[in-house]
């Protein structure tokens, strides 16, 4: 766990702090380029006839970067995000040389490679904690939001991937392959620990046994899910109902999905500032009901342009909202120590919340031709969503009302 070597938080510079979290961040953003590199080129290998449809060779970096990071930010807490993100950053580099060299010709190698391509997906569980040890909590909210910023990883993939494979199929994993080993040893040399951190001594199993029975690990879990599991799910998938559903070509595909991306790439922050303004239980008010009133415009099959559209990136600045103010949440209300543990968790169930509907609408396209259903559950799950967004805020109301000294 996050522990503090002493009963008041250490001093560091504002450039210390700086540079923590452009490191970070730049670590989380190179590791979910190459984690997302699959997705973007989903309608080609089926084109190519290395599938029937793209889900599964989708879902499994999900899958596997989601479960992954429970351990990622387990270890961070014992070992630091300096050791972890180098080593992270590294172990990728061999699934991203091995698709592009020899796994993206077969089916069986392509997902071999996409199942170890997870490892990028772990990134975000690393830099949380770290990250959280190196400002104090009044601006938390603020520096998780900047640090979400590297969901661009994922529009960098969206952009580039396609274009690349064009030149030469093994051109944007040669690429992302050396710019991961380049960060790995900038991050070794230029990463510090927070001086705020010391590892954690109690073993795996008490770390995580301790963590799942804190109840805002679990609604936590449920809202993330739904928010940055949201943006996961489109990110990976939209190419594939662009193409389907709107008849786009792949590249056409990749560039609008690209623009979802930034959308929610850049309201991730201001999900964090707000939280620290205005209360992360407001903000997230605001990102659902967003979310709500976009998924039920979509359900009913607009045209792409331009209500589809408007929709459509609507939608992805309310998820991108609610990714960071619940993180926010977290580093306003939970105890610093066991930031790391409910990381990993609430990482995970973001990222499986992101597995699951990539395979949901797969089956619903096979069946009826159409994404309607699939569009309309979001409702349904955002409305419930925002309904235990309200449970905790007033459990917080509660909280502070039997804080209050009474007067007679």
């Amino acid at each position: 766990m996050w522990t503090r070597r002493s009963t008041e938080a250490m001093s560091v510079s504002k450039q210390q702090q700086v540079t923590a979290l452009i490191m970070a961040t730049l670590g989380f953003a190179v590791n979910f380029w190459a984690w997302s590199l699959i997705s973007p080129l989903g309608p080609v290998f089926v084109g190519e006839g290395l599938a029937e449809d793209s889900s599964l060779m989708v879902a499994i970096p999900v899958l596997v970067g989601s479960l992954g990071r429970i351990l990622a930010g387990a270890y961070t807490d014992r070992f630091g995000g300096r050791r972890m993100m180098t080593l992270i950053s590294l172990l990728t580099v061999i699934p991203v040389l091995f698709i592009g060299l020899i796994g993206q010709y077969q089916l069986w190698t392509l997902l071999l490679g996409g199942l170890f391509l997870g490892f990028g997906g772990t990134s975000f569980a690393i830099g949380v904690p770290y990250v959280n040890s190196w400002f104090p909590k009044e601006q938390r909210g603020s520096a998780i939001g900047v640090y979400g910023v590297g969901m661009g990883g994922t529009a960098i993939a969206a952009f580039t991937t396609v274009p690349l494979y064009n030149i030469d199929h093994r051109l944007p994993f040669l690429l992302v392959a050396g710019v991961l080993v380049v960060y790995a040893i900038a991050a070794w040399f230029l990463m510090k620990d927070s001086p705020n951190w010391s590892p954690s001594k109690r073993s795996l199993g008490a770390q995580l046994s301790d963590t799942s029975k804190i109840l805002l690990t679990w609604q936590a879990c449920y809202l993330y899910a739904l928010s940055f599991g949201g943006y996961v799910a489109f990110s990976v998938y939209l190419p594939t109902i662009l193409h389907q559903a709107y008849g786009l070509e792949t590249a056409d595909a990749s560039l609008r999905t690209a623009g979802f991306v930034i959308a929610a790439v850049v309201m991730r922050p201001v999900g964090g500032i707000l939280a620290d303004r205005i209360g992360a239980i407001r903000t997230l008010v605001i990102a659902y009901s967003l979310v709500i009133i976009c998924a039920l415009t979509l359900a009913f099959d607009p045209h792409l342009m331009p209500l589809g559209t408007v929709a459509f990136i609507a939608m992805s600045i309310g998820l991108g909202l609610g990714s960071g103010a619940t993180f926010a949440l977290i580093a306003q209300v939970s105890d610093p120590s066991k930031v790391g543990s409910i990381t990993g968790f609430v990482g995970a169930a973001g990222g499986l919340g992101g597995f699951v509907p990539p395979l949901l609408l797969g089956v619903l396209w096979k069946s009826f031709q159409n994404y309607s259903l699939g569009i309309l559950l979001l409702a349904v799950f955002t409305l419930i969503a925002l309904l235990i967004t309200l449970w905790i805020g007033a459990g917080q109301r509660r909280a502070k009302a039997a804080s209050l000294p009474v007067h007679s």
